[in-house]
């Protein structure tokens, strides 16, 4: 693959107004951060793989206050102690029955969430989708402004191990629905903040592969959990098992992670921005010279400025930022964002749709959700093999169509018999299809987006996303063949949508709104 590209005519434009002429300082250079990466840095040496292992080691902090609600609020096994014999829990008088873990092994148990009350746990689940619905807006417009990357996954952090160890103590079931809400306000952030922040600092041939690796840390923080929940049988003590690591990730982790170059440079925060791409270029090796200093995409082609005044000028210019009004103002960006937003919450109602419908397996639940995470990997391994060699936009339809076409296919087999397990298998090839298509949406709408709007896109596509989980149990409901059909229209219709979005494959991640624009005017010249 090529390190480096240039634009000719019926070719794309790959890197945005980039010049390599002299500036009016003598030799300087000023590039682009991509550019930067591929020529004198390096796009993924050892500066960032130990900073993506740790940033990414958030998203199993993320699966562990999202999914501990399987353990926690799980209607534990019961047993009969009256001697005239037990046909249901719903029917019996009370003292005629007993929880066989006790009544603080889970929070169904403790509070009676059976029966009539069952509806309060799918109640609890939805407020805690929402929290994450609301906080992905929130701190994806927080990390795009000025608490940055870095700052908006501290928070967050803190936020989910303050709420998580007080979920522990709640004395009622209000003041849980609470704490969890809360706790998906905080959590909401945790994902795409770590996301971004892991993948921004690596070059745009390795950006997908990176991408798409961050989700392996997010099923395995899955099966870990099983194993935590395991050990700590009481629900109270899962939940302050399951928020410590949060603790220690703000201790030791935090402190050795540097914040993103790109939001520094849009800040205009240049020095900064340097710094840490000379640390990135002294960890892997290589040399960048005192002449070369950084540009936004659409000043990289100015060659009138002397070196020190235009450092000058940038470090002393209002910072750069944006919102999503800016991303609705703009016509290009405002139709990635409502395919973006339409696709996320069409592959989210599939995705949790078909988890719901495979996790039933009758056998033993932790062994169940430890076989689910690992099943993902495969798809996510397929995933970012095929990413960089047919692109995003073919993978993203190929693999919702997959998932499509085995939804519907799910709909034409009987609940009987050997098309039982028919049935079961399509549902499973259908996650499979969909999970790959789930985590490819992260890297697909970070590369839609500039720099300064980038995450407040992701964190507004996070929100549908999460609109789509809440929907999902609904759709489940409906029982039958039915879920099935709504799954593979689902599918169908976010590959039709996917077919409007533009290829981002080895194209630079552009820092401002003019710059996207900019290039995306020159890329349509040629052809006027």
């Amino acid at each position: 693959m090529p390190q480096t590209t240039s634009f000719h005519e019926g070719q794309d434009l790959v890197s945005p107004l980039l010049t390599w002429g002299k500036t009016g300082g003598g030799d300087s250079q000023k590039l682009c951060i991509d550019d930067m990466l591929r020529r004198h840095c390096g796009e993924f040496g050892a500066w960032q793989l130990r900073h993506f292992i740790l940033t990414s080691l958030a998203w199993a902090l993320e699966a562990f206050h999202s999914m501990v609600m399987i353990f926690a609020d799980r209607e534990p096994a019961w047993t009969c102690v009256s001697s005239a014999g037990c046909s249901g829990v719903c029917g019996l008088e009370p003292g005629s029955w007993e929880w066989s873990g006790g009544p603080g092994s889970s929070t169904a148990a403790e509070w009676g969430l059976v029966c009539e009350n069952k509806y309060k746990v799918g109640l609890v689940q939805a407020l805690f989708f929402g929290g994450c619905m609301i906080g992905a807006g929130v701190f994806g417009h927080l990390s795009d402004s000025f608490l940055g990357r870095k700052g908006s996954l501290t928070v967050v952090c803190i936020m989910n191990a303050i709420f998580g160890c007080l979920t522990a103590f709640s004395p009622n079931f209000w003041i849980y629905t609470l704490l969890r809400l809360l706790t998906g306000f905080s959590t909401g952030g945790v994902g795409l903040c770590a996301f971004v922040l892991a993948t921004e600092p690596v070059g745009p041939t390795k950006r997908g592969v990176a991408g798409m690796s961050t989700f392996y840390f997010f099923s395995t923080g899955i099966a870990l959990l099983s194993g935590i929940a395991y050990i700590f049988k009481s629900w109270r003590s899962l939940y302050i098992a399951t928020s410590i690591p949060s603790i220690v990730f703000i201790l030791l982790v935090i402190p050795f992670l540097s914040e993103s170059p790109r939001w520094y440079l849009v800040r205009g925060k240049i020095d900064d921005a340097m710094k840490v791409m000379r640390a990135i270029a002294n960890s892997n090796g290589n040399h960048l010279p005192e002449g070369v200093f950084l540009g936004l995409d659409e000043r990289t082609n100015d060659d009138s400025a002397d070196v020190e005044i235009y450092k000058a000028e940038l470090s002393s210019k209002q910072a750069i930022s944006g919102s999503l009004i800016d991303v609705i103002r703009s016509p290009l960006t405002r139709f990635r964002l409502f395919l973006a937003v339409a696709i996320n919450f069409l592959c989210s109602v599939v995705y949790y749709g078909l988890s719901l419908n495979v996790v039933n397996l009758q056998t033993n639940l932790y062994l169940s959700v430890v076989l689910n995470a690992v099943a993902e990997m495969p798809a996510y391994t397929l995933t970012a093999i095929l990413l960089d060699r047919f692109g995003r936009k073919p993978l993203a339809i190929g693999t919702l169509w997959f998932s499509g076409f085995f939804c519907i296919l799910g709909t034409m087999m009987k609940s009987d018999g050997i098309w039982r397990v028919v049935r079961m298998v399509c549902g499973v090839l259908g996650i499979f299809g969909m999970a790959g298509t789930y985590n490819l949406l992260f890297i697909y709408t970070t590369e839609l987006f500039p720099t300064v709007v980038r995450n407040a896109a992701l964190g507004c596509a996070t929100q549908a996303a999460q609109m789509g989980a809440i929907l999902a149990p609904f759709v489940v409901v409906l029982g039958g063949v039915l879920p099935f059909a709504v799954f593979g229209f689902c599918g169908f219709s976010a590959g039709l949508m996917a077919f409007y979005l533009p290829e981002t494959l080895n194209q630079p991640l552009y820092d401002t709104m003019a710059g996207m624009e900019d290039a995306e005017k020159a890329l349509k010249a040629p052809s006027e």
